[in-house]
């Protein structure tokens, strides 16, 4: 898949992941379209190294990116709030 279409399988997927994990996000939409982009990124990666580098398919393509969008969207939080926790 292209740099192009890895961009908007990550708009959709962090689309997606948001509403699979509803919540108050400390960054807001911009943080969590960001993350889906980047999910986009590790799970295109994951699923290339998976197959053996063979092209995947916009299905596969896109369970990963939301996979791997939830992932990051769930660090983030862990990271956040125990950042907001501990006394400065």
């Amino acid at each position: 898949m292209s740099i192009i279409g890895m961009l908007i399988l990550g708009l959709v997927a962090g689309a997606i992941a948001k509403l699979i994990m509803p919540g108050k996000d400390p960054g807001g939409i911009l943080v969590t379209i960001l993350l889906g982009i980047a999910g986009s990124f590790v799970g295109g990666f994951l699923a290339r190294a998976l197959s053996g580098g063979a092209r995947t398919d916009m299905t596969a393509g896109l369970i990963g990116s939301i996979i791997g969008a939830i992932i990051l969207l769930a660090i983030y939080r862990l990271v956040v709030r125990r950042h907001r926790r501990e006394p400065v």
